[in-house]
């Protein structure tokens, strides 16, 4: 998996990327006669959270693309002080023209799906459709950025002796995060997922950098006021919103209400719910998840898309087996054991 070099207005970053197409898992380069499916991750995780679905022989019809955003995964960039949604997605444009990629449809979970709304206002040309995730209210409930503070004093705790981390705060940190992305479930892929996490977030989320971390964690979600309507207009793709109905941080009315104020701009939008999925349900749904946007991208697609290979394997496989989990069916039961780490 690669890294491609640019300059943004929030400075010099070199992003770490996975391209899949149908035949090859890691591929240079996209098959230029497929459409382009573009991943944006969470906060705290990699784009290795979408090994869902970069596993999924359907959605794996087209290129799929994903990166890690600034101060998450393996890129390497400095996170500046004033580092909001305008910021975020310059750097998805830049990264988006760095690899000549054509317009794509946007795929954004949470974060990633308040990236991909002020990509598709700032830049309505690079969006072709927009499946967002557990997209954030209009703006962020008090007792929400609450629990998002604390989250990030654990883990600013646990750094705070450069020779010695606290293994007590940083497991309230994991788990504080544990809880708003999955409700506190503890599957094989869930526990995969955070054991691929730390060793990154140990390498960036260092006491040097902790105020960079609070500027992604915190201040992203907190300094945030709803676009006006002259800038909703601005969108020209279709928008799914697709609600977790199990999201214990935004019930559904804060889905609803975005929902209202995109129609009442006069966007093409529409709402969906997956039931019983927790705020990251891409991961614990794949498969109710991964068939909205294989339809959605397909509604929104001119021309044949080529039938789904019968078999694909996930660029991220390997490193989940690793990981003790060797398939991506959701354990038959959850496990009550306590998290580990390496």
């Amino acid at each position: 998996m690669p890294f491609v070099s640019t300059n943004t207005p929030s400075g010099p970053a070199s992003f770490y990327y996975t391209i899949s197409t149908p035949t090859h898992a890691s591929a240079r380069r996209i098959n230029p006669s497929l459409p382009t499916v573009l991943f944006l991750h969470p906060v705290y995780v990699g784009h290795h959270i979408y090994h869902p679905q970069f596993a999924d022989p359907n959605l794996r019809r087209f290129n799929l693309v994903a990166l890690d955003a600034r101060l998450h995964g393996k890129t390497i960039g400095e996170v500046p002080s004033d580092f909001r949604r305008a910021e975020a997605a310059e750097d998805v444009y830049h990264f988006m023209e760095a690899l000549l990629l054509p317009p794509c449809h946007v795929v954004g979970l949470s974060m990633g799906a308040c990236v991909a709304l002020q990509l598709s206002v700032a830049h309505p040309e690079r969006v072709l459709s927009m499946s967002m995730v557990s997209p954030l209210p209009l703006q962020e409930p008090a007792d929400v950025a609450e629990g998002r503070t604390e989250i990030y004093e654990c883990w600013a705790e646990s750094q705070a002796d450069p020779e010695h981390v606290d293994e007590g705060a940083l497991l309230d940190a994991v788990c504080g995060a544990l809880q708003l992305g999955f409700n506190g479930q503890q599957t094989s892929l869930i526990q995969a997922t955070i054991q691929l996490t730390v060793p990154d977030a140990m390498r960036n989320w260092t006491k040097g950098r902790l105020e960079e971390l609070h500027t992604v964690s915190v201040k992203f979600f907190c300094d945030r006021k709803p676009h006006p309507p002259a800038l909703l207009q601005r969108v020209q793709c279709p928008i799914n919103l697709i609600h977790c109905g199990a999201d214990i941080a935004y019930p559904i009315d804060f889905t609803e209400e975005l929902f209202d104020r995109m129609q009442g701009a006069g966007l093409n939008v529409q709402l969906t719910c997956v039931a019983d999925a927790p705020h990251f349900g891409s991961v614990t749904k794949p498969a109710e998840v991964n068939k909205l946007i294989l339809d959605f991208v397909l509604q929104n697609t001119k021309g044949p898309v080529p039938p789904a290979m019968p078999n694909v394997t996930s660029p991220f496989e390997d490193a989940f087996a690793e990981q003790g989990c060797p398939h991506l069916g959701l354990d038959s039961d959850d496990s009550d054991d306590d998290l580990t780490f390496i």
